[in-house]
């Protein structure tokens, strides 16, 4: 691929108007954001219409143990685009190859860790959450084989987190379109004609996810732009190493701790007996293509203040973080009350179950209702990620949402014991911590502007 080639798919993020530029970048990350779930949805879609209620639940109790495991993982490649996107903006080719190439290596060691945790841990976690009988098995199952394609699914995040970091979205849209069709036809082949139930489902994720990773791949590879990926170039450079853990590390460990969280408001699904997670889990699924749709302006607003922030542009940053707060929060009330008001047509796609789908619509009464509260919260901690300030955003984060749902938990849900008091603490949570997130941001905006002047 040429220079011009590569060029074409960037954008030119320090220079020029903001808005238009936001948008073209945001709407390919939105939809590949989708298309990601889309994996998951057909997993869901399949097993809750041809393998029963049993299925679904054991497919979606395992969710919230699954990104408990990853996201640490993932977190890392945040660390990744933000030091891509700064060397990328200041013009630094030699850092910007090292980091490179120790991003790429440390998605595949990622990986391989990862094998071995959710191999090793699925059945004894799963034991701790709670998980009725009648579905552990089923779901110690889909997660074992979930996890054998965890080294293509990291290696596909480090991937697209470094062509996000110089402005392209299209082309790992692109590879989740083909790797996406491939996992519904293989879902469908599974468990329909093989009758292979989740372990169908699991399967087809994982080939799917070796595809995604063989094109990003490749396309680094094969590009000719500073950002190429060289395999006899592989290896740790301990600097970038270093800074991409300082800055990865902490929204790994937010994302993981929010995961504990969670794992405990599923245990706490769990108790109101497999009707009511089949519910819990088809409505979340459903409410995941909202937080997707605003999350990409979450790594939208660390990729746009990350270069500029690198090309010294700290002026633009406020607008960076106006527009994006802007757009976030008319896609989540958008997305989340069009959910909500459509609530029993798409349950409808997961179960047909009346018990199943009053269950789910209990859940998307409260969480979709509100859901921009969370996209708000989000776009705020990637423009402080951005700036290099990592530690803060997950202090905040854990304090105000993660320490927070676990004391809901414990003390006002124990009293009320019921699913609408559950489901309150995130909303609560969220707004807590945005306006915390808001304060943060004036004192650390108002101290770079003060040292650039």
């Amino acid at each position: 691929m040429s220079i011009s080639q590569s060029k074409k798919y960037e954008i030119d993020m320090c220079n020029g108007p903001l808005f238009g530029k936001i948008l073209v970048f945001y709407i390919p990350l939105m939809l590949s954001g989708i298309l990601q779930l889309l994996f998951n949805a057909a997993d869901i879609v399949v097993v809750g219409r041809f393998a029963g209620s049993d299925a679904l639940a054991a497919v979606g109790s395992t969710s919230s143990l699954i990104n408990l495991l990853v996201n640490l993982f993932i977190g890392l490649s945040v660390g990744a685009n933000v030091l891509v996107a700064r060397f990328y903006g200041a013009g630094q080719q030699k850092e910007l190859s090292e980091m490179v190439h120790t991003a790429v290596l440390t998605s595949f060691i990622s990986g391989c860790i990862l094998v071995v945790l959710g191999v090793c841990l699925s059945g004894p976690a799963l034991r701790i959450m709670g998980t009725p009988e009648n579905v552990i098995g089923q779901a110690i199952l889909y997660m074992r084989i979930f996890f054998l394609g965890m080294p293509f699914m990291m290696a596909y995040n480090f991937g697209s987190a470094i062509l996000r970091a110089v402005g392209d979205t299209k082309r790992p849209l692109y590879y989740l379109l083909a790797a996406g069709v491939i996992n519904v036809i293989l879902n469908l082949i599974f468990v329909i004609v093989f009758s292979m139930g989740v372990a169908g489902v699991a399967a087809a994720t994982a080939i799917s996810q070796a595809v995604s990773c063989g094109l990003v791949l490749r396309c680094l590879i094969r590009s000719d732009a500073v950002y190429r990926l060289e395999p006899k170039k592989l290896k740790i450079a301990p600097d970038k190493l270093f800074k991409m853990v300082q800055i990865g590390l902490p929204a790994g460990l937010q994302g993981a701790l929010f995961s504990i969280s969670n794992v405990l408001i599923q245990s706490s699904v769990n108790s109101f007996g497999s009707v009511a997670m089949a519910g819990n889990t088809a409505a979340s699924n459903i409410e995941g293509f909202i937080y997707t749709s605003m999350n990409a302006l979450y790594q939208t607003a660390i990729s746009f203040t990350g270069q500029n922030y690198g090309a010294r542009e700290y002026k633009r940053i406020g607008r960076i973080l106006g527009i994006c707060l802007g757009c976030v929060t008319a896609v989540g009330l958008v997305f989340g009350n069009g959910a909500y008001f459509f609530a029993g047509t798409l349950l409808q796609l997961y179960s047909t179950e009346a018990e199943v789908i009053a269950f789910g619509t209990l859940r998307m009464s409260i969480i979709c209702t509100t859901y921009c509260l969370c996209g708000m919260m989000d776009v705020m901690v990637g423009v402080l990620r951005g700036m290099g300030y990592s530690i803060m955003p997950m202090l905040v984060s854990l304090t105000g949402a993660c320490l927070f749902r676990i004391l809901w938990i414990y003390t006002v849900f124990r009293q009320l014991y019921t699913l609408e008091c559950l489901y309150l603490s995130y909303p609560i949570s969220w707004a807590l911590t945005f306006t915390v997130h808001v304060i943060c941001f004036a004192v650390v905006y108002h101290k770079v502007l003060q040292k650039a002047s």
